[in-house]
């Protein structure tokens, strides 16, 4: 990968770890990732990043549902799931594909690269 690809992905990776949003084991295979860059092991560790990051990403259908759900209402809160919902509405009729939260949106970036990286 050329080095802009490589400065931007690792921004969007930072981004990623630092995101509340962010489940722990995407933030371990993301610092595996940055700990790799440079190394023998970068291409491997490229390709647990992009397969993390395609598991993780919260598809703007999914999180509509969810936060339309029981469940959703139990996690977030009722008044906060509608919130989430009605906003994940707007992102779609946007033409929003994935959640827009500060995790999801890195993993987007990241995966707009992917054929760069890979």
């Amino acid at each position: 990968m050329n080095q802009n690809v490589k400065d931007f992905v690792t921004e969007k990776v930072k981004a990623l770890i630092n995101a509340p949003s962010c489940c722990a084991e995407l933030k371990t295979v993301a610092q595996n990732w940055l700990d790799a860059v440079g190394t023998d092991q970068e291409a491997a560790k490229t390709r647990e990043l992009i397969a993390e990051v395609e598991a993780d990403i919260m598809p703007i259908d999914g999180l509509i549902a969810f936060a339309d759900s029981d469940a959703g209402a139990q996690v977030f809160g009722a008044d906060t799931a509608k919130k989430v919902a009605a906003h994940a509405k707007e992102v779609k009729a946007a033409g929003g594909k994935y959640c827009d939260c500060p995790a999801c949106a890195a993993c987007a970036a990241i995966l707009e690269k992917k054929d760069e990286l890979l």
